[in-house]
């Protein structure tokens, strides 16, 4: 009985195991098999990833200032290694920090990350070696200056964008990222699923801005050299088309390396004189006042609502009064306070309101700032007169740019523009920029007397250093204080100087702007003439935006000035060395002439020797003149056939460049240090 009581118990035991193992695979096999198989997929397949390639950014004619490439990341787990000294020659040959091969190959660490990224193609012997792992990533390559960088933007080591157009325009550059099974061998290799196909990444739009990058390299290095002369603290220019309101160039600098946005516009600053204009379109357009109309000067001092307010004298005595267009071509601030008196509070904001100020343009710049404007319930007594000569407001360049452009194209305030248009992946446009009227802000009339007005400045008013040879400029200059900190920092300026080229029929609207300069502080002695040398360079340039077929009717035929000082002038022009013995101006007293630009403001240019290469000669190649004294390299400039203007600079060079084919007659830009 014991005996079969035990062997029982034996049997109950097997069965309630079999029973329990049953039930257990029962459990595992019915209940949680879909888990475990996912399990098991995990530990023989991954999902990843595939980085799209993001959009490029191009210029207005199609030249790339931002791409995507397909790069790799390496890791290296340096015990599954099998020959170290390959995998450190490989390493080497990849440009790999030396520190980083000791590490990789040393067998006592489990994984090494190696720093950077890396073509495919340059790293295809790594990769193919056990132990070394490879993710695929996407780098974004700029072929741009630092201005034009400030505008496109960055993005960081993980493609995320961090300012600019890059981060504005994120939606329609990122695209769409792929998805891939991957399986590994048994060497723990990756390799893409044959069963389980991935969807592929769609690439991001291109994005086409409206840059012209010849003109914005005309800018920037025009830009650049200023800053450096003249001692400033930075700068900024905007070129922009005043009939479709599309930005053609912008430049930015600062000499703070925490600067790393577009400034032209991101900050804003009080523009001075160069507001003038744009209250007395306003007077013009309600009918408040004529070009004509006369006031008087007060001897150059007004005392007005509590504050005394001065012009800066010119030579001679004093007139009794001025007309309106005086008031522009003189600048005086007597002048302009007293016309805008005829103007109300509302009248005045509402003008200032409707030219865009205190509101941002809305071009796709996330930093962008909207200026100041205040309304008239927080304005103080002298709050309309400060206006008036550019002070209690702060604009722009860019917002000062585009207000300006409505007195060129005929009185219409246009949406300025960056993007020229948007293509998907396959090239079909989605998008592209149309001429967009915002408002009408003056009447035609209304303009065309102010561009009138704006010739007489640039003629014999406070621009005339900007005065070009054969066409006409119309602008006018600011000489504001600066503000530091929300204060007038004493004997710190920002000149700035406003044109449009040609005056009678504007191409461009220009906008300079210099951050205290310590050359000088007036604007017609610093912004003026930066911006005339900007024109001649784009006028001798190849391609800068200009409609060189109408530029040529509007050439302007002057009577020769047979005076002392202009004959001395000539000669000097003829040899630049005689430049420091001309005549004073106003010496020769029988011809009063307008004192010449100072040789570190301005751009000569200087006639051709030998008579014009006939018709039809070939294009011939620039001579290399940079070792040359500046006699021989003009003289072997002129034996080539070519035209030359001479420019102040730091290092000869021409523009075009040596060696590069240019058509016989051409002008070529010769840089000297004389």
């Amino acid at each position: 009985m014991i005996r079969s009581s035990r062997i029982g118990i034996i049997h109950l035991s097997l069965a309630v195991f079999a029973l329990a193992v049953i039930a257990k695979s029962a459990q595992v096999q019915l209940v949680q098999g879909r888990s475990w198989a996912q399990q098991a997929r995990a530990m023989h397949t991954k999902q990843a990833d595939i980085p799209a390639a993001r959009g490029l950014i191009l210029d207005a004619a199609g030249r790339k200032l931002a791409e995507s490439r397909d790069v790799v990341t390496l890791s290296i787990a340096p015990r599954e290694v099998r020959d170290p000294r390959a995998l450190r020659n490989a390493l080497l040959r990849a440009g790999v920090d030396r520190s980083v091969i000791a590490r990789a190959t040393d067998s006592t660490r489990a994984w090494v990350v190696v720093p950077g990224q890396f073509l495919a193609m340059d790293v295809a012997p790594l990769t193919a070696m056990r132990g070394v792992y490879a993710d695929e990533t996407s780098d974004r390559t700029y072929l741009t200056s630092e201005s034009t960088r400030r505008i496109v933007g960055r993005v960081n080591a993980q493609g995320e964008p961090l300012d600019g157009l890059e981060l504005a325009l994120d939606s329609l550059l990122r695209g769409r990222r792929g998805q891939a099974t991957l399986v590994r061998d048994a060497r723990g290799h990756n390799l893409e699923s044959p069963t389980a196909p991935g969807r592929a990444p769609q690439a991001g739009n291109t994005v086409v801005l409206t840059l012209n990058t010849e003109l914005q390299q005309i800018t920037e290095r025009a830009l650049s050299d200023a800053v450096d002369r003249m001692g400033a603290e930075g700068g900024d220019i905007v070129i922009m088309d005043p009939s479709n309101g599309e930005i053609l160039a912008m430049a930015s600098r600062r000499l703070d390396p925490r600067s790393t946005s577009a400034t032209a516009l991101s900050e804003p600053f009080e523009p001075g004189s160069t507001m003038k204009p744009l209250v007395a379109a306003a007077l013009l357009t309600r009918g408040l006042a004529r070009p004509t109309d006369m006031i008087p000067t007060h001897g150059g001092v007004l005392t007005i609502n509590g504050r005394t307010v001065h012009d800066d004298r010119e030579e001679g005595p004093e007139p009794d009064a001025l007309s309106l267009a005086d008031v522009i071509r003189r600048s005086s601030n007597v002048g302009i306070i007293q016309f805008a008196e005829r103007l109300t509070s509302r009248q005045e904001y509402e003008a200032l309101r409707d030219y865009g100020f205190g509101t941002p343009t809305g071009l796709p710049y996330s930093a962008e700032s909207n200026g100041t404007l205040r309304p008239p319930r927080s304005w103080s007594l002298q709050t309309g007169n400060s206006m008036a000569m550019g002070y209690e407001i702060a604009v722009t360049p860019v917002q000062l740019a585009t207000a300006y452009a409505s007195i060129a194209n005929g009185g219409e305030l246009l949406q300025p523009a960056l993007v020229k248009e948007i293509r998907d992946p396959d090239g079909h446009v989605l998008y592209r920029h149309a001429r967009r009227v915002v408002r009408r802000v003056m009447t035609e009339h209304a303009a065309a007397e102010m561009r009138h007005m704006l010739l007489g400045v640039v003629e014999n008013g406070t621009a005339v250093q900007a005065d070009l040879a054969n066409y006409q400029l119309g602008g006018k200059t600011g000489t504001p204080r600066r503000t530091v900190n929300g204060r007038y920092a004493p004997m710190q300026y920002n000149p700035n100087f406003v044109g449009l080229f040609p005056g009678d029929a504007p191409q461009f609207v220009i906008v300079v702007k210099l951050d205290n300069p310590k050359s000088s502080i007036y604007s017609g002695k610093t912004a003026a003439p930066l911006t005339k040398t900007i024109l001649e360079a784009a006028i001798a340039a190849r391609d800068a935006a200009l409609d060189r077929d109408e530029l040529a009717r509007r050439v302007i035929a002057r009577a020769p000035d047979t005076s002392a000082s202009a004959l001395a002038l000539a000669n000097a022009r003829r040899d630049p060395l005689q430049l420091d013995s001309l005549p004073a101006a106003g010496a020769d007293s029988a011809t009063p002439v307008r004192e010449a630009p100072p040789v570190v403001d301005a751009t000569f240019a200087l006639p051709l020797r030998p008579p014009p290469p006939a018709p039809g000669l070939p294009p011939r190649p620039v001579p290399d003149v940079h070792a040359l004294p500046l006699r021989d390299a003009v003289r072997a400039l002129h034996d080539a056939g070519f035209r030359v203007q001479l420019v102040r600079g730091a290092s000869p060079q021409t523009w075009p460049a040596a060696g590069v084919i240019t058509p016989a007659g051409a002008v070529v830009r010769l840089q000297y240090d004389f």
